[in-house]
């Protein structure tokens, strides 16, 4: 388990904290109810720090205080807490091993800060509480209508600001104490979209780090768009090289990256084995596909699996992740890290079901399934599965035991266009969420695509209040971020 001490992280460079969507929606339900007076209630959050210093705080439980039982008028200020709730909360928080958070709203709307009462009443308080936390931080924030403001307590002596506080929806929502400053002016190459969600909105894309699981068609497809939409930082992560038969597909490729005139089938076998190795890495085909059309961009490739320990937690920084590949492990990790972690992201795919013996062409179909940590995960809709994962861990040999395989590797139908619908989808909910432009009400569906039939499907997820990944229970990974357990393989280092 991989737990950080607060008291080796005195000085973070910055502190947000994340918010699930339904989480944000029973607190904002509690705090402006319609009254114009001030509520109370309780956070407990996990937390996850990065490289560089940074500090996000994720929203993992909620306590609201009833008005005139817990939430009382204050000795000294206009309310408070009382007593008994802050101790029976502030332990609770500590035997969770999470982060305490009390919360109280002002008036307003765009902007908001602590009052002055409210800074003695932390200044008399929190440093006893501290002692109750053992080391963990403790911390307060403040809300308006569309604004927040927030102080968190590492020491006696050490406070620092909570700076933005995210909402994952349909849209992501950011909070700050006063509105954005205005972003400087788009490159003229961005004229043409930033007309339809400003210059704000492609300041937020520019500054966004996406991840991207797996180059193949679908992955290779959704580095296109996102690099063209002028996302500013990447990290692709493919294991494989490219092969003659992925060019048709993935995005960007040519026959001389898989060295496709050295792997002739005619070729002797020793040049067909120069050429599998001389085959450009699939995620170099994509750093170069994302810098020829967004050149500021930067790109982190690993030609690694993602299951790998390293590997997986090179992505926690990032703001979405897009599951491209579609071992059983991978969407795993993935659903592990998007609920541990707080990190919306997607995961797409296409199957194309041919009988072996007839020929016949099953019911084809792509999917987009939004997976956020409010929404319904994989593993609560049969997307992974035991029997599934310990197929995966078996050898060729235990397989074709078991008659999984007839043979040793099956090559399953591909096709760009199929790759291409799913793909689109992704993006759009991608754009539309980090600009701030999904409808409020848009529901977070998984999309099937039926092309032979000219349909289109929604199917709702489902969401288990005792799933290991996204439910409620104390066991559960939502929200713990650098404490949870993610179940990686251990294996070291990574190739870029």
């Amino acid at each position: 388990m991989n737990v950080i001490a607060v008291n080796s992280r005195e000085s973070p460079s910055r502190v947000r904290l994340t918010m699930p969507g339904d989480l944000a929606e029973k607190l904002f339900a509690h705090l402006f109810p319609g009254d114009g007076d001030e509520h109370g209630a309780v956070i407990g959050a996990g937390m996850a720090y990065s490289p560089d210093g940074q500090l996000r705080l994720l929203g993992r439980e909620i306590v609201l205080a009833r008005d005139g039982v817990e939430y009382i008028p204050g000795e000294r200020g206009y309310r408070m807490l009382t007593g008994q709730f802050v101790t029976e909360q502030i332990v609770r928080c500590r035997n969770n091993r999470l982060v305490y958070l009390a919360v109280h709203n002002h008036g307003g709307t765009s902007r908001v800060g602590f009052s002055q009462d409210d800074l003695a009443s932390h200044r008399r308080g929190y440093p006893a509480l501290l002692d109750v936390m053992e080391g963990r931080p403790v911390g307060a924030l403040v809300f308006a209508r569309e604004a927040a403001a927030g102080q968190l307590w590492l020491s006696a002596q050490r406070q620092v600001e909570i700076d933005e506080v995210t909402v994952l929806g349909s849209s992501i929502v950011r909070l700050m104490s006063q509105p954005a400053a205005t972003p400087a002016q788009r490159a003229p190459a961005y004229d043409r979209q930033a007309r339809l969600f400003g210059d704000r909105g492609q300041d937020l894309l520019q500054n966004c780090q996406v991840a991207v699981i797996g180059a193949g068609g679908a992955g290779s497809l959704i580095v296109e768009y996102l690099a063209r939409l002028g996302v500013g930082r990447f990290v692709v992560i493919d294991p494989e090289r490219l092969d003659p038969t992925n060019v048709p597909r993935v995005t960007g490729s040519t026959n001389w990256d898989a060295m496709s005139w050295l792997r002739a089938p005619n070729r002797a076998k020793w040049l067909r084995t120069i050429g599998e190795r001389l085959a450009a890495p699939k995620v170099r085909i994509m750093r170069r596909l994302i810098r020829r059309a967004n050149p500021r961009a930067e790109v982190t490739a690993l030609m690694s699996d993602f299951v790998d320990d390293a590997v997986a937690r090179s992505v926690l920084t990032c703001d979405y992740l897009v599951l491209a590949a579609d071992s059983m492990h991978a969407r795993l990790v993935f659903n592990s890290i998007v609920h541990a972690y707080l990190i919306p992201g997607v995961q797409v795919g296409a199957k194309v079901p041919v009988d072996s013996a007839s020929g016949d062409v099953g019911t084809v179909f792509t999917v987009s399934r939004p997976v956020t940590p409010s929404s319904g995960c994989l593993w609560c809709n049969g997307l992974i599965t035991p029997a599934g994962l310990q197929r995966e861990a078996e050898t060729d040999a235990e397989r074709r035991a078991q008659r999984y395989l007839a043979e040793a590797y099956v090559v399953a139908p591909s096709v760009v266009t199929l790759n291409a619908t799913a793909a689109s989808q992704a993006a759009n909910d991608f754009l539309f969420a980090v600009t701030g432009l999904a409808d409020r009400n848009a529901p977070l569906d998984y999309i099937r695509f039926i092309p032979r039939e000219r349909s289109v499907k929604f199917e709702r997820p489902r969401r288990d209040a005792a799933c290991p990944h996204c439910g409620i229970g104390a066991g559960s990974l939502l929200g713990r971020g650098d404490a949870a357990s993610l179940p990686t393989r251990e294996r070291a280092g990574s190739g870029r």
